[in-house]
């Protein structure tokens, strides 16, 4: 009998793998299998239509937390942009608020980083050196004519 099956003593088993595991997924196909077979919609079921199925609804699964992840991030912005325009006294807001909510948000900036915002305008920004130099109070030569005034 070698080769044929369970040999009779011997202390080595295989540890049972399931389906889903095989697959490299999280959904039971086992239990869609049975599913699949018990509601009678075809005579007979092919091992690969559970698996196939199974990963499609761990797909679509994963895009509705993502649709729900979206949702949070444009309930940010959203929130955001209407401080803008609350600063700007504006009670409604314009692509313009938006740029400023997502830019001077750190992760919204990070994530968005790519993306251009229609008449979004630019972010008001004076680089240091074209900003006046501040006095120290001990007579600076940068004054130039304050000893005529």
């Amino acid at each position: 009998m070698a080769g044929r099956g369970k040999t009779l003593g011997s202390g080595a088993s295989k540890k049972a793998t399931s389906r889903s595991s095989k697959a490299g997924l999280q959904f039971p196909v086992g239990r869609i299998a049975r599913f699949l077979k018990a509601g009678k919609y075809a005579e007979r079921v092919g091992a690969g239509a559970p698996v196939y199925l199974a990963a499609v609804l761990e797909y679509l699964a994963a895009e509705i937390t993502n649709i729900e992840n979206i949702s949070l991030i444009l309930l940010k912005v959203l929130e955001l942009a209407g401080n803008a325009a609350r600063d700007n006294k504006k009670t409604r807001i314009v692509p313009r608020h938006i740029q400023l909510a997502v830019r001077n948000d750190e992760e919204l900036s990070k994530l968005l980083g790519d993306v251009t915002i229609a008449n979004g305008g630019v972010m008001p920004n004076i680089h240091n050196l074209l900003l006046p130099k501040k006095t120290g109070g001990s007579g600076s030569k940068a004054s130039g004519g304050d000893e005529d005034s």
